[in-house]
């Protein structure tokens, strides 16, 4: 008995000595450690599973990204392949040809003139003469070229490779404008002065057309320039490509008193 080992009471048997064990209470202190011990094991399984869900799901995102990203480099590479594979478009047609005249030649006819009977009777046979007479037709057949009217360009650039030039330049542009202004009487009396810019279009063949006032001072200064430039002559129209074409133009007019 020596060898026996002593049982001593648990706190809790000694706090629920004497006491009803069968209530709630003493099982859920007998069960406090074993309680524990799941909720530390529940509480990191938790923790595992919320870190590992959003590295998961990140991760799978980046694939799908990839993924996304690959297929669209495909479909680039493909249709890049399809546009190199393209066939080139088809050559210009021929100009037309130049109008021919043909010329239908028609083999001479041989005629054999005989005098009449009755003034032949008293001849012979050698005095009988062939005459052959060489009757050439031409024909001339003339083929009609249809004219092809070229297209007036209806577009009016800002800027293009040769910009419109007044013939002299800049200085003879200003020269004609203040050689042919007036001031406004009813400007002058209000002592109204300021600078107007215009806008007008250099058309393909070098005329002045749809002038306006872009900031314009006084009605009676606004008239003066507008009449001024429309009496401008032909200019050097601008050209887009080696071909004329029209282009919009500046031009400010200052309007001073001395």
């Amino acid at each position: 008995m020596a060898n026996e080992k002593k049982r001593y009471p648990s706190f809790d048997d000694i706090v629920f000595e004497g006491r009803n064990k069968e209530y709630g209470a003493y099982e859920i202190r007998r069960k406090y450690s074993r309680t524990m011990v799941m909720s530390i094991i529940a509480g990191i399984i938790i923790v595992l599973v919320a870190a590992i869900v959003p590295y998961i799901k990140a991760k799978n995102i980046a694939e799908i990204k990839q993924r996304d990203a690959n297929e669209v480099i495909a479909e680039m590479a493909s249709d890049i392949n399809q546009e190199a594979a393209a066939p080139p478009p088809p050559p210009p047609p021929p100009p037309p040809s130049e109008q021919q005249t043909v010329v239908k030649y028609v083999a001479p006819v041989i005629v054999d003139t005989i005098k009449p009977e009755e003034a032949t009777q008293f001849m012979t046979a050698d005095d009988v003469v062939e005459t052959f007479v060489d009757e050439e037709v031409v024909e001339v057949i003339e083929q009609v070229q249809e004219e092809v009217q070229e297209e007036a360009p209806q577009e009016v650039f800002v800027v293009v490779e040769e910009m419109p030039s007044f013939p002299g330049g800049d200085t003879e542009l200003f020269k004609f404008i203040y050689d042919n202004i007036k001031y406004p009487e009813i400007a002058k009396e209000n002592n109204i002065q300021g600078k107007v810019i215009l806008r007008f279009c250099v058309t393909y063949r070098g005329k002045v057309d749809q002038v306006s006032v872009v900031r314009g001072v006084d009605p009676s200064l606004d008239e003066e320039a507008i009449r001024v430039i429309k009496m401008l002559p032909l200019w050097k129209p601008g050209k887009q490509g080696g071909k004329p074409v029209n282009v919009w133009y500046s031009v400010p007019i200052s309007f001073q008193l001395k």
